[in-house]
């Protein structure tokens, strides 16, 4: 639908400015004439692909479905009668987008650890219905002037017992700057992909960018070159729990209700890791237990008198000098054997 469109819908919403577009809808601020209250009405537009019209459906069943003070209300779907284009009726958030927030400043810590407690709240009770968000960004948390927090837009989620992984036309879907890798992988989704997108939504709170900046192809594979900068000045739990978010195998990633704890302090984070060079030697990496180190140089002394053992067994032998043979007795000592010892000398001599 564009802004030329009819202000009154299905006879009863009539519609107001334009609050948002995305690729497939629209999303006006409404008034519903029979209830006479504010809505935010969300019209699927007419030149979208089926598979997105799809989607939008999906949508609307899926938020139907789910109930939580952390999720917009679905208050009605249809469809117009002219053109047959489908709309959902939700709860009006008033407030800003954590988009807007960011964009005026970064969070402190304290404020991320609440925010992220909070989010993650919501993406515990929506994984228990066994759905997973796929799009969790900035744009798509609202925040009310009394500091409510709401996740918003399910276009993209799915059932996870059915979730795939690109949409009908061959394209990933997901925003690439908050992708998990597995998502950049074209790999089966899950309920982690969440948490790492989550992740990467508290750090551009904290330092005021997105950790993976740059075109989406540029963004998406910078996150399969490069684990996220996690700042060492961070305070604990949120450091260790945000190094835990986002682990590159979504098994090693703690669930949405896991995280609630370790954002509440409940619980402490996984200790990091050491990174370890395998071009380094076992002690240089700060590895090599102490016992070991303790009898190695021990160790070097019979392993090295064993090889020069086997180096000497190895080196050719020299054969010994060939000594001249006596002269053969002649007979008993005396003058009579002279001419014979000196003929017998003479031939040893020519030899």
């Amino acid at each position: 639908m564009t802004d030329a469109a009819p202000p009154l819908l299905a006879g009863r919403y009539r519609l107001g400015r334009r609050l948002g577009r995305g690729g497939m809808s629209e999303v006006y601020r409404a008034v519903d004439t029979r209830l006479q209250r504010p809505v935010a009405v969300k019209v699927f537009r007419s030149n979208a692909d089926e598979s997105s019209r799809r989607r939008f459906e999906d949508e609307a069943r899926l938020l139907a479905r789910l109930s939580h003070p952390g999720l917009v209300t679905v208050h009605d779907f249809g469809a117009e009668s002219g053109d047959g284009e489908p709309f959902l009726v939700m709860q009006l958030v008033e407030g800003r987008t954590l988009t807007n927030v960011i964009e005026s400043g970064t969070v402190e810590p304290e404020d991320v650890l609440e925010l992220g407690r909070r989010i993650a709240v919501v993406l515990a009770y929506v994984h228990e219905n066994g759905i997973v968000h796929r799009d969790v960004k900035p744009s798509n948390v609202l925040i009310t002037d009394d500091e409510q927090v709401f996740l918003a837009d399910f276009g993209i989620s799915r059932l996870a017992d059915a979730v795939g992984r690109m949409t009908d036309s061959g394209i990933i879907m997901g925003s690439a700057h908050y992708m998990a890798p597995e998502q950049v992988r074209d790999e089966e989704i899950g309920y982690p992909a969440d948490l790492y997108s989550l992740a990467l939504v508290l750090l551009e709170c904290l330092t005021g960018r997105a950790e993976y900046d740059g075109t989406k192809a540029e963004a998406a594979v910078a996150r399969l070159t490069r684990k996220p900068r996690i700042p060492e000045s961070l305070p604990e739990p949120l450091a260790g729990t945000l190094r835990a978010m986002t682990a590159d195998d979504p098994d090693d990633r703690p669930s949405a209700a896991r995280c609630v704890r370790l954002l509440s302090g409940e619980i402490s984070p996984p200790a990091a890791k050491p990174e370890v060079d395998p071009t380094l030697p076992v002690e240089a990496a700060g590895e090599e237990p102490a016992r070991r180190r303790r009898w190695w140089p021990w160790l070097g002394v019979p392993i090295a008198a064993a090889v020069l053992g086997a180096v000497f067994l190895l080196l050719p032998v020299e054969s010994a000098p060939d000594l001249p043979m006596p002269p053969p007795v002649t007979g008993p000592p005396g003058v009579d054997r002279l001419p014979a010892d000196l003929a017998n000398l003479t031939e040893l001599v020519d030899e």
